[in-house]
């Protein structure tokens, strides 16, 4: 059963978010538009269910799709607005 929360929030805000896959040793990392107790719910919903799929999009439309018994940890970050550009150098 696939679990998915979907909430979109002002344009220019991001959520980093890192997840731990068993016997994998990289992680991925996305940066979505959903805010971060949206990504804890949908990690709690997919833990609630037998044979469940972590879904989540990322900023560009990509889904990513992680069975749940995979996952080895699941890392959000604080939200932050997007940035652009060279402004940070």
């Amino acid at each position: 059963m696939d679990v998915t929360v979907r909430r979109h929030r002002p344009e220019g805000f991001c959520v980093e978010v890192k997840i731990g896959i068993k016997g994998t040793p990289r992680e991925l990392l996305l940066e979505t538009d959903q805010t971060p107790d949206d990504v804890a719910a949908a990690v709690r919903a997919s833990a609630a269910e037998a044979d469940s799929v972590l879904e989540l999009t990322d900023l560009k439309g990509r889904r990513v799709l992680v069975p749940f018994e995979k996952l080895a940890y699941v890392e959000i970050g604080a939200q932050e607005s997007r940035r652009v550009g060279f402004g940070g150098i």
